[in-house]
């Protein structure tokens, strides 16, 4: 029997690449808010936590494996895309070239910790969603979505800023980057949690999906089972 994808999951599926891809992108441009220095990519990124959250809660760990492994790879193929482009010669009247590999001609240790980073904290985040239902029997949501995001950003500012800044930024610096990453894009989960709850409630109504990985691996190399 073929397994069918449903309209609600194929929408959450498109929409997290693009919020990893942009994040990625808007990484590049460093904003200041209220007095608070931060990247711009702390705007769409704590998305694809919410995202996470939404599809580990209705189809379970398996299909949010499939799915951060898409991220994934479409993130590493933009930025391969990106090198490329980079590397080839630019047209003689063309301005906008040292811009463009500002944008796109990423360091390999940016890519290398984005890449690890976003891995360990998106896998986190779907494993702690996935136990804490089993354990609470299905309750208690918003307590699961703040807990299982708050491990998830932890780990992924972790292990992003030292390998990205190791050596470069001094070391009590980095560790007031991280705490303030991992605040503000917790405070972000805590912020849209009203619109979470609704959306989950929704597409468990329009899916008729409520998955509980009872007996499932944890394998994050098991792609196929899904």
């Amino acid at each position: 029997m073929k397994q069918k994808v449903s309209v609600p999951f194929m929408l959450l599926g498109i929409l997290f690449n693009v919020c990893l891809i942009a994040a990625n992108l808007l990484e590049t441009k460093v904003i200041q808010i209220c007095g608070i220095t931060v990247t711009a990519g702390l705007l769409v990124f704590p998305i694809s936590y919410i995202i996470n959250d939404c599809i580990a809660e209705v189809w379970g760990f398996r299909k949010a494996r499939l799915i951060i492994w898409s991220g994934f790879a479409m993130n590493f193929f933009v930025v391969i895309l990106g090198l490329i482009a980079v590397a080839l010669p630019a047209a003689p009247f063309w301005e906008g070239e040292a811009h463009f590999n500002f944008v796109f001609g990423m360091a390999p240790r940016i890519v290398v910790a984005s890449l690890i980073a976003f891995l360990v904290g998106s896998f986190l985040n779907a494993y702690v969603m996935s136990r804490m239902k089993l354990a609470s029997g299905g309750r208690h949501f918003s307590a699961r979505a703040i807990c299982s995001t708050l491990v998830g950003e932890t780990a992924d500012s972790l292990i992003f800023f030292p390998i990205a800044f190791g050596g470069i930024i001094a070391w009590n610096e980095l560790l007031v980057m991280m705490c303030i990453q991992i605040v503000l894009k917790s405070l972000y989960e805590v912020m849209i949690l009203p619109v979470t709850i609704r959306v989950v409630a929704a597409i468990k109504r329009i899916d008729g999906s409520d998955v509980y990985d009872k007996d499932i691996s944890y394998n994050i190399l098991k792609i196929k089972d899904i």
